[in-house]
């Protein structure tokens, strides 16, 4: 899996039990894997179909490290399917421990929001 970003939780990110706030992770993740299918697509207007399952695994602390993984899953003709792994990062140590992982689908659009091909080079198709 290719590193796409790494974030810090903040004292902002916190939930009412003092732990990053699960909105907060899926936000980075959709960020994350957003950014990452544009790359992939070689396209800025990439938008988010959806979200596989997300399991919560361990919290998250303010003052943790987070970095997010992803690797590309499938191309099809219009979308991109992504894995995405969230592990919490240990710098003194440099053991990382998965909070979360999640498949999402992205698809490429046009400026009326429909669906349309990704590039052939990309998916192969012909």
């Amino acid at each position: 899996m290719e590193l796409i970003t790494t974030k810090v939780c903040m004292t902002k990110d916190i939930g009412v039990h003092g732990n990053l706030f699960g909105g907060i992770m899926l936000s980075w993740l959709d960020e994350a894997g957003a950014s990452y299918a544009c790359q992939l697509a070689h396209s800025t207007k990439m938008v988010t179909r959806s979200m596989s399952e997300v399991e919560f695994c361990r919290p998250v602390k303010v003052g943790h490290i987070v970095k997010i993984y992803g690797e590309l899953i499938q191309t099809n003709r219009t979308s991109i399917k992504i894995k995405l792994e969230a592990k919490m990062y240990n710098p003194h140590t440099q053991r990382q421990k998965i909070v979360t992982s999640t498949d999402i689908v992205f698809v490429r659009i046009d400026d009326d929001g429909c669906a349309i091909p990704i590039r052939e080079e990309v998916t192969g198709a012909k």
